[in-house]
């Protein structure tokens, strides 16, 4: 006779060997105890110091302010990639799940690389633009390209995911009683995918300010101008720029976002409270 252990909320547990406990909490201790060794080395006596200097409030600051704007044309775009693919048939959906999955996988660096030979000065574009004064590489604007580049693809499966799980029974209802394109985008098919699309921006905020391959080769490493978190981290433990003490303080600063980000993400997932 099996017995079935009920989980805390009455669901079985399930039948994973117990065996396989063992591999886990070793997999669990590679992710978890690196970044306990970067909380011990955090001074706490120059903590506040550190985050506060003028170097990390510059990183901090446009961190944050590239990373909202990123986000922002993430929305703007890839909400509509996400209806287009989750409404699209199955061939050319995967087709175009593919294209957007790509920077997943692809090193940011490449990104980086791939957005100088488009928008760099002999780049296709950028070589048009040149003549029109317009210079991209290297510039504030440039962070929020390549941030938006490796950001895109987080929001635009999130609310995919969403808007296939929902189906489009309650839209063909709307439709059947007389609702418009727009009546039902804005009253039947967002709000239906909310979840994921909150869950989708914050990941893809979360993303947008932790980069770096991308935004390194594309944008550089100006100090005021293109110097984000990640990259005023890589410049201290390189020997210029602010201080280790500094680079372990903002290192930890992005940690604790990333923690935040999936509290939140988790806080607006359905079913998260089970």
């Amino acid at each position: 006779m099996t017995v079935i252990a009920p989980g805390r909320h009455g669901q079985p547990r399930g039948f994973v060997p117990l065996a396989l406990g063992v591999p886990a909490v070793l997999g669990l201790a590679v992710l978890v105890v690196p970044l306990t060794a970067l909380v011990g080395r955090v001074d706490g006596a120059t903590l506040w110091g550190d985050i506060t200097s003028p170097a990390a409030v510059s990183a901090l600051g446009l961190s944050l302010v590239t990373g909202a704007l990123a986000t922002l044309v993430c929305i703007v775009l890839g909400i509509p990639l996400a209806l287009w693919i989750a409404r699209s048939g199955p061939r050319l959906a995967g087709v175009l799940r593919a294209f957007v999955t790509v920077p997943l996988v692809l090193p940011p660096m490449v990104g980086g690389v791939a957005l100088l030979f488009l928008l760099g000065r002999n780049g296709w574009l950028g070589q048009w633009l040149a003549v029109v004064g317009v210079r991209l590489p290297f510039t504030t604007a440039a962070v929020v390209i390549a941030q938006t580049f490796v950001a895109l693809p987080f929001l635009v499966l999130a609310v995919e995911g969403a808007l296939r799980a929902t189906g489009t029974g309650y839209e063909q209802a709307a439709a059947a009683l007389g609702a418009g394109r727009w009546r039902i985008l804005w009253r039947i098919t967002l709000p239906l995918a909310a979840p994921g699309l909150i869950a989708g921006t914050v990941l893809c905020f979360a993303r947008a300010i932790g980069e770096f391959g991308a935004t390194a080769l594309f944008a550089g490493n100006a100090p005021g101008v293109t110097q984000t978190m990640p990259l005023a981290i890589y410049t201290a433990f390189n020997g210029a720029g602010v201080s280790q003490g500094t680079a372990v303080a903002l290192s930890l600063l992005l940690l604790v976002t990333a923690l935040a980000v999936l509290l939140a993400v988790r806080a607006w997932r359905p079913g998260a409270t089970r």
